[in-house]
């Protein structure tokens, strides 16, 4: 299963910049897991040590808002990471 990963501005120095990936997984965890493979780091700014989506990120298999990692993605699908920004 192949899915587009579109990253938010802030993580894009562990994508060299780009946007957009294509990556491979049936679970926002496996999909994950090969986001990572390919961009080392990445993961831990979006996963905490509990394996529980950090509270300041959001992320979206298309237009739905995945709760857990056991989310299911499809081939086609598109996984939105999104940042939430503060300060004043």
């Amino acid at each position: 299963m192949t899915c587009t990963v579109r990253i938010a501005s802030p993580l894009r120095s562990y994508t060299e910049g780009a946007a957009t990936l294509s990556v491979s997984g049936r679970t926002l965890a496996q999909v994950l897991d090969s986001l990572e493979a390919r961009c080392p780091g990445i993961r831990f700014r979006m996963i905490d040590e509990q394996d529980r989506i950090r509270p300041h990120m959001r992320l979206f298999v298309n237009s739905s808002e995945a709760q857990q990692l056991t989310a299911a993605v499809a081939d086609g699908d598109t996984v939105h990471v999104i940042c939430a920004l503060s300060g004043g």
